[in-house]
């Protein structure tokens, strides 16, 4: 794959679209309270750590992910479509206020359980990516998700200021307004992939 063919793939709409979607299934900024609460409990996070051991961990599944999929004879259509439901029921937790993914692991430590896992790099981001990867360029996808990165690092580099710059109040409109775009998001993404899965069956 030459250089010349991906900045042939690169569509900037197409950057902005996998930004959006990752940046509202991160919803780092919705998080800034949980960092602020575990760094008064004396569980500060380390920004760098965090940002490479996700950003490591998405790259590595979003191709890994493709290779799992063909093991258990899954393609990416049907793997978009549950990965629509999955979303569909993360805007459901963002608009609603209610909890439906629940973290009980035993794992203690800040920045890898619960920052990287499940906040950062969890079960939506996973699905996500991969669901994404029915639509859009792979590049544009990286693209978009190293931006997100770029974004998370800042936020957790200095959550203080963030939670004072931005009002809890302006934090809770923004995870219902990213709620909603989520719950699009997902509508879109079922009826897309059904109707594909739907020709293939035809």
């Amino acid at each position: 794959m030459t250089l010349d063919y991906l900045f042939s793939r690169i569509s900037i709409q197409q950057i902005m679209s996998a930004f959006i979607v990752l940046f509202a299934v991160i919803d780092v900024l919705g998080s800034t309270p949980i960092f602020i609460n575990l760094k008064q409990q004396g569980r500060p996070v380390n920004a760098w750590k965090a940002t490479i051991i996700s950003l490591v961990l998405l790259v590595t599944f979003f191709y890994a992910g493709d290779i799992l999929l063909r093991l258990f004879n899954v393609d990416i259509e049907s793997f978009a479509v549950a990965g629509s439901l999955v979303i569909f029921l993360m805007s459901l937790e963002m608009i609603l206020d209610i909890e439906i993914f629940k973290n009980q692991g035993p794992i203690k430590e800040a920045t890898l359980v619960p920052v990287v896992f499940p906040l950062i790099a969890g079960a939506g981001s996973f699905t996500t990516l991969l669901s994404l990867r029915a639509e859009f360029a792979q590049v544009n996808i990286l693209i978009g998700l190293l931006l997100n990165m770029i974004f998370v690092f800042c936020v957790l580099k200095a959550t203080e200021k963030v939670e004072s710059l931005i009002s809890k109040a302006a934090i809770y409109l923004l995870r219902k307004f990213f709620g909603i775009i989520l719950l699009a998001i997902s509508v879109r993404l079922f009826t897309a992939n059904l109707s594909a899965l739907i020709a293939n069956f035809s």
